[in-house]
Formats: C-alpha cells, sequence, structure tokens
C-alpha cells in the first residue's frame, strides 16, 4: 500500500512517494509546493460572544453577580473555628486565597 502525500493528486508524477537521490519525494517535494493555509475566526468569536449575551438575557447584571459573589465568600469564610482561621491565614499567606477586609475571615 503507498503512503498518503497529501501535497499530490494520485495522478500527479511524486505521487507514489518514491524519493529521488536527494531523498525529496517528487520533483515538488520542497518548501515551494507547500499550501499557506489560514482561518479567520473572527467572525466565529463575534457570533459565539452573541448567543453568550442573548442567552445570558437582558436581565443580567454582572455587578449584581460580582456583589453575590463577594457575599458568598464572606458567608463561605464566616464562623471559622481557631484551627480553621489558622488554615485560612496560612493560605492567605501563601497566595492561595486573596486576603479579605483586614486579612482575617469574616467572623
Amino acid at each position: 500500500m503507498a503512503p498518503h502525500d497529501p501535497l499530490h493528486a494520485p495522478d500527479e508524477p511524486g505521487a507514489s512517494g518514491a524519493s529521488d537521490s536527494s531523498g525529496a519525494s517528487g520533483a515538488s517535494g520542497d518548501a515551494a509546493a507547500l499550501v499557506d493555509f489560514a482561518v479567520d475566526l473572527t467572525s466565529q468569536e463575534v457570533l459565539r460572544r452573541a448567543q453568550v449575551m442573548e442567552a445570558l438575557g437582558p436581565d443580567w447584571d454582572p455587578v449584581e453577580v460580582l456583589l453575590g459573589e463577594e457575599a458568598a465568600y464572606d458567608l463561605l469564610y464566616s464562623g471559622l473555628d481557631a484551627r480553621q482561621q489558622r488554615l485560612y491565614d496560612d493560605l492567605v499567606a501563601a497566595g492561595v486565597l486573596p486576603a479579605r477586609g483586614d486579612g482575617r475571615a469574616a467572623a
């Protein structure tokens, strides 16, 4: 079975994959035979963004969403016992968690 050569049509010379003495495949095996291929995804990206905004709907309020996330984090790190507070402080000091407020979890 002959190897697949995407640069040559089956009826073109050199399509059989036979090599000449230079090791190149056929007369057009050099870089000039390559085809420049580019895809512009700009229109697809614009379409994708429009579809995301449509899916979010007209009532989506990004500021409200961010405030809700902040409130959730405040609740998540509230009411920690001494051991949990030490772990929280260690994670903040290591840069794993951002410091919140005065650097302590909410009481």
